[in-house]
């Protein structure tokens, strides 16, 4: 399933070729150098699942990810020690991760799942332990915690940006905390200022200064050119080895005669380009075809000529040249077909209320329909226009509208081009900016391309852009099976990670269903006790020392804990992208530990009712056993989905899963 393509990223890293992913590096960072330490080449291709190894050596990626993942195990179980003081909750919150086959499934593949959930478990845990040392604040573990906390917000962050739903987490805590210690009236502004600023050091300028140092990490080693390259923008792609671009020289400015491309700044949007070909009858004018299109040709080819005159006197080497200048009315003439650019009020081949647009004329000559206004975002009139870096637009002088690529792939009769119209909607996206990539003019000295090199600022700006819209392009393709967030927490449907037919060796990720019902009980059973606690406090009900201790479990823990699962879980109903079983483990281990705190509590609330007769202890104890021996035995039943299944469908009587599958929309 996705080993094809974290593994393979894990690849381009040790051949350190340059691709592009949604997600930030890290995690796939972090893939390559357990491959790369652990003496894997980086040549297997990575193409379906099911494939196999052979002599590759995949184990260090496989276990290193296997290992972040049982690391999940101890995090939940010393946070749950923090928060509630009790051991067998604690306990019961190890077993509940130990026994899940979701867990397993997903920990033991080369997937970012276990590397995210491990930063992300890393942070709750040093918050946790961070506000355990309040009472000797600026100590040596009070710094440490508080700096680990940073370190992990930064690994969450690295890996996906969900990792910004435990920054929130944090982020909720420190403000509460701060709040807190305003109101300490022992304390002097002085200090309080103290534990501002070291909130401030350690939980936003390290995580920062880490993330930032990830990326410098992650564009030096990825210095070749690859299958990311058409992703980012020109200036961009001059810094890869074997790209095109990279150590060419072309003159700087833009003059009139000169041949160019130009590149639409939509993500993956193509060159400016025409051939020979019309549109079809019925479609628009019977005119020139213009498209955009991904790869180099010469079809990319346009001379920049000025509107009123021929260039024909521009190409003889005697006479001056002239630099095209912000605001001016230019035409473009392509190359190989000598038609002009051209565009009218017919409607788009595919956008509606977009119009057409053509390549029109004869060696040139056109009409007044060719006529575009140039004009150079964020720059004032009469500037001269940079090749690579300048972000320009095209205005058609006739109608109004702005030159564009719709991102949309025209059909058979197109080439399965990418449609370019003119639209009438004047708001700047980057489907209507475009840069000039290659430039021929023998009049104008080369300059190198390094002179335009793009800073590193500019850099991590551009590829955020990029990952952002990758991620907001991410979008449910007709008749996919996709993932409801109602579905996670019932554990409605699981995901075929390998092999579909009985003669294949399957391995699905469900989570263990005794224990994920049990979880969605134990958020219920939370919610009524933590109503009754609160109504029996606000009343002034006498307590014993030891329910005055639960009490605050029950509230300020599972408190904790029950943000930390609705900040993970809630967020995925508002998104538009394409959602997947595996978006809720991050949320399942907050519900997880509320498991763990909730029937540890409940039992001793029930020990406490019967005490101090020698059942209190019986109870609680047998409670506990009994839970444990219900995790373990489910585990026993459902072990195969993670360790991989053969023979017979489910379905089939003599299945070894036979009698399992318990909700039809479970599919092994």
């Amino acid at each position: 399933w996705d080993e094809t393509h974290f593994g393979k990223m894990g690849s381009y890293y040790i051949n350190r070729t340059f691709f592009f992913d949604v997600h930030p590096p890290l995690g796939k960072m972090l893939i390559g150098l357990a491959g790369y330490l652990s003496g894997y080449d980086g040549t297997f291709p990575f193409q379906k699942p099911g494939d196999r190894y052979e002599q590759h050596n995949y184990v260090g990626m496989r276990g290193f990810c296997a290992f972040l993942g049982s690391c999940l195990v101890p995090f939940a179980y010393l946070t749950v020690l923090e928060l509630s003081k009790s051991l067998p909750a604690a306990l019961l919150t190890a077993f509940i991760l130990i026994f899940d086959t979701g867990c397993i499934t997903l920990s033991q593949y080369i997937l970012l799942d276990p590397i995210l959930m491990f930063f992300l478990l890393g942070a709750v845990l040093s918050m946790v332990k961070c506000n355990s040392c309040a009472d000797r604040p600026f100590s040596a573990s009070w710094w440490f915690w508080l700096s680990l906390t940073g370190v992990n917000l930064a690994g969450a962050m690295g890996v996906k940006f969900v990792g910004l739903f435990v920054v929130l987490l944090v982020g909720l805590n420190t403000i509460y905390d701060l709040w807190d210690l305003l109101g300490n009236l022992s304390l002097s502004l002085v200090v309080f200022g103290k534990h501002l600023l070291a909130r401030v050091l350690c939980l936003i300028l390290l995580p920062l200064a880490l993330y930032t140092a990830m990326f410098a990490v992650h564009f030096t080693v990825l210095n070749k050119s690859g299958p990311g390259d058409g992703f980012f923008s020109s200036a961009f792609q001059s810094q890869l080895i074997g790209n095109n671009l990279y150590n060419v020289s072309v003159p700087e400015h833009l003059a009139y005669g000169s041949v160019v491309t130009m590149k639409n700044l939509r993500m993956a949007g193509g060159y400016l380009h025409s051939h020979w070909h019309l549109y079809p009858e019925g479609i628009g004018a019977r005119q020139q075809q213009v498209t955009a299109y991904l790869h180099k040709d010469l079809n990319n080819l346009w001379i920049i000529k000025k509107h009123d005159s021929d260039t024909a006197d521009l190409s003889d080497p005697s006479s001056p040249v002239e630099f095209v200048r912000h605001g001016d009315i230019i035409r473009l003439e392509h190359k190989e077909t000598s038609r002009n650019l051209h565009s009218h009020q017919h409607e788009a081949p595919l956008t509606r209320k977009h119009f057409q647009v053509t390549g029109y004329g004869i060696n040139g000559t056109g009409d007044s329909n060719d006529f575009w206004q140039i004009e150079v975002v964020g720059r004032k009139a009469g500037k001269l226009i940079k090749v690579l870096r300048s972000q320009v637009r095209l205005t058609h002088v006739a109608t109004g509208c702005i030159l564009g690529s719709s991102g949309k792939t025209l059909p058979k009769w197109g080439w399965e081009q990418v449609e370019v119209t003119c639209t009438p909607y004047l708001k700047e996206t980057p489907n209507s900016l475009w840069n000039f990539e290659d430039h021929i003019n023998p009049k104008l000295p080369n300059i190198s391309l390094d002179v335009l090199k793009p800073s590193f600022a500019e850099i991590l700006l551009e590829s955020h852009m990029v990952m952002i819209r990758g991620n907001s392009g991410l979008k449910p393709k007709d008749n996919e099976v996709t993932s409801k967030p109602w579905h996670w927490p019932i554990n409605y449907q699981g995901l075929r990670f390998s092999g579909v037919n009985e003669t294949d060796y399957r391995v699905y990720l469900l989570g263990n269903p005794v224990i994920w019902w049990l979880n969605l009980v134990s958020i219920g059973l939370y919610l009524l006790m933590a109503v009754s606690t609160a109504v029996t406090l606000k009343r002034g009900v006498q307590l014993t020392s030891e329910l005055k201790e639960l009490s605050r479990v029950v509230l300020r823990g599972g408190g904790q804990i029950t943000l930390g699962w609705l900040l993970h879980y809630l967020p995925f109903f508002m998104m538009g992208r394409v959602l997947y079983f595996h978006h809720y483990f991050p949320a399942m281990l907050f519900s997880s530990m509320l498991t763990g705190i909730t029937w540890d509590t409940l039992l001793k609330f029930c020990a406490g009712f019967l005490s101090p007769s020698p059942t209190a202890r019986r109870v609680y104890g047998g409670g506990f056993l009994t839970l444990v021996l219900l995790i373990m035995y489910s585990f026993y039943l459902f072990h195969p989905l993670s360790y991989g299944m053969i023979g017979p469908m489910a379905s089939d009587p003599s299945s070894p899963m036979a009698g399992l599958r318990w909700m039809d929309s479970w599919e092994f």
